[in-house]
């Protein structure tokens, strides 16, 4: 959340993607596996590009090569996807010259060259997982102007062994219960054996039929499936992932779709003052920014109302406490908010990890709230370089918030909230990049292994969809802000999981009542202001899966999407609460 318009993000990400480099594997075989390497059909036969054509001059080889010029918010990409095989390396390599271009596998190692008069070779090495296909991007960079290509090699084995089954259908969920997920899919073409379900690169199910039940289950959990077939030949291109949820999950107390609001608690920011008492009772989650520590590594989180001197119609401490009780009794939810923009918090020990939480349980129980929303941003959250397993995090700062979290959640219980308010940058970018990779910015992604730790005890996770850069999503196309694809986009890689950068590892969707879309209240309170009519357009696609436009839901439709946040309550007064006027009636009237 910002006190400001203004956001380092875009910033940011241009340096992610600026700053990664080739791998260091060797490669795997000694085919070129691209249609139309060189361009020399003349054409971009083979490819899939926007704003691109052939050129027969300046060329590297032969009579064509390929000119991409960027316009507006558009990159100029080309890309072409091939079939390879599982957990294999192979080589990419092109020439490039003119603006500043960048080449890279989707999902995985990126490489990239600036301005050139004279043909220069870009390459890279990466390594597959448990695929069957990879894709390949060539793009420049917006307003840098064109750029240009040729002679482009993916060199390796292709996938796909003669005699292996097709692919099943793609799953579908049958009953679920507390510890199980049954399981049902389509039969594969082609000789068959068995089928094996995957959990990730584990397989967690073999079975001669298309059903299963996947059992032994902790309650109220998520889980991402997928399914080949398989016989003496191999095994087939594994379907598409399938999330679902085991039941038991404990009863927050909120409604089914909630409006949630950070409320300017100790500053006014130039939008006003709000007492607590006036805070209108639409507002289901109220969180209170904002929460911060005495100095980046103290751990020692300080929560200062706003002074009369900026805030002349601030409440007593007495009256703000006794308004807080009020609107919990109307069943409203009150959180402390730590961190925001000038907020940085660094737990590089473990005893500033205790001192956070210390100093964090003080005032949740100075002033009887619910529970906690981290907003941590800047540089609260990075990556050392070789922490490349989300799942199993070794950077200080991550491994000491995420036992802070589990001391507070087990401090106070079932009924403790948990939020959490990331910018795109800590999250779905991770689907590119990841910052512990060592190479780029060691920010990307650094929010995954935090969400992953506190899935179990996580209420809501609400993105910043705001102040953000284009993000690429699970159909490898990049979405810019202030749109409803833009969150559409952005949401589904929380409800269907994704494949975190080239580590190899698949971070699991969320549950949707989990998933919460965040959106500044007004222009003047975050770049990406989306309209009401964008924003309701957005969310009957994920919830009722009409009016999605051109995408495709990769993780299905969530009728029980958690709601709408918004920076700020203050912000939307100032503007005669457009967003809670539109915004509540519409989530009330949601099935």
């Amino acid at each position: 959340m910002r006190r400001s318009r203004l956001s380092a993000t875009l910033a940011a990400f241009v340096l992610a993607l600026s700053g990664l480099a080739a791998g260091t594997a060797g490669p795997a075989g000694a085919a070129n596996l691209l249609a139309n390497p060189g361009f020399e059909a003349g054409s971009l036969s083979g490819w899939t590009c926007a704003n691109a054509t052939t050129v027969s001059t300046p060329v590297h080889g032969g009579g064509y090569a390929l000119a991409g010029t960027p316009v507006g918010a558009d990159y100029a990409q080309c890309s072409q996807t091939v079939s390879v095989q599982p957990n294999t390396t192979y080589t990419v390599s092109a020439w490039v010259r003119g603006n500043p271009v960048y080449l890279g596998i989707t999902g995985g190692a990126s490489t990239w060259s600036g301005n050139s008069g004279a043909y220069n070779q870009l390459s890279l090495t990466f390594t597959t997982a448990n695929q069957t296909s990879a894709q390949l991007y060539l793009h420049g960079w917006y307003g840098a102007g064109t750029y240009y290509a040729d002679d482009v090699v993916l060199d390796g084995p292709g996938g796909s062994t003669p005699g292996t089954p097709g692919a099943p259908g793609t799953p579908a969920t049958g009953g679920v219960t507390n510890s199980s997920i049954a399981l049902s899919w389509g039969a594969a073409a082609g000789t068959v054996t068995g089928y094996r379900v995957y959990e990730g690169s584990t397989v967690v199910a073999t079975t001669t039929g298309t059903s299963a039940t996947i059992g032994g289950l902790a309650a109220c959990t998520t889980h991402s499936y997928a399914v080949a077939a398989y016989n003496s030949a191999g095994e087939s291109p594994k379907t598409t992932t399938t999330s679902a949820t085991t039941t038991g999950c404990v009863d927050t107390g909120l409604p089914k779709h909630a409006l949630i609001g950070y409320q300017h608690a100790s500053f006014a920011n130039g939008s006003g003052y709000i007492r607590m008492a006036d805070v209108p009772a639409a507002w289901d989650i109220i969180d209170l920014a904002f929460g911060e520590p005495t100095s980046v590594t103290s751990g020692d989180i300080r929560f200062n109302r706003c002074p009369a001197t900026e805030c002349p119609n601030v409440e007593s401490d007495a009256d703000f406490t006794a308004a807080i009780k009020a609107k919990q009794a109307q069943g409203k939810k009150v959180l402390i908010s730590i961190g925001g923009q000038n907020g940085q918090v660094q737990l590089t020990t473990t005893a500033a990890r205790d001192k956070f939480v210390s100093s964090v349980s003080a005032i949740i129980d100075k002033y009887g709230l619910n529970g906690l929303d981290v907003d941590f941003e800047g540089h609260s959250l990075s990556l050392n370089a070789g922490d490349t397993d989300f799942r199993n995090p070794t950077t200080p700062v991550i491994v000491n918030l995420i036992s802070a979290l589990k001391s507070l959640k087990a401090k106070y219980g079932a009924g403790f909230v948990l939020t959490m308010a990331p910018e795109t940058f800590f999250v779905q970018v991770g689907y590119q990049f990841y910052g512990g990779s060592g190479a780029g910015d060691a920010r990307t992604g650094a929010y995954l292994p935090v969400i992953h730790a506190l899935r179990d005890s996580l209420t809501v996770l609400h993105v910043q969809d705001y102040n953000s850069g284009p993000v690429m999503g699970l159909d490898n196309q990049y979405h810019n802000m202030g749109g409803a694809e833009f969150h559409i986009a952005m949401t589904d890689m929380l409800k269907a999981g994704f494949s975190v950068a080239n580590t190899g590892q698949f971070f699991p969707g969320l549950r949707p009542d989990q998933i919460a879309i965040g959106l500044p209240a007004a222009v003047s309170a975050g770049n990406g202001y989306t309209s009401p009519a964008d924003v309701q357009t957005a969310v009957n696609c994920l919830v009722k899966g009409s009016g999605c436009g051109s995408y495709t839901l990769r993780g299905g439709t969530s009728p029980a999407l958690r709601g709408l946040m918004t920076w700020s309550i203050n912000w939307d007064k100032y503007y005669n609460w457009e967003f809670q006027n539109s915004h509540e009636p519409f989530l009330n009237s949601l099935p």
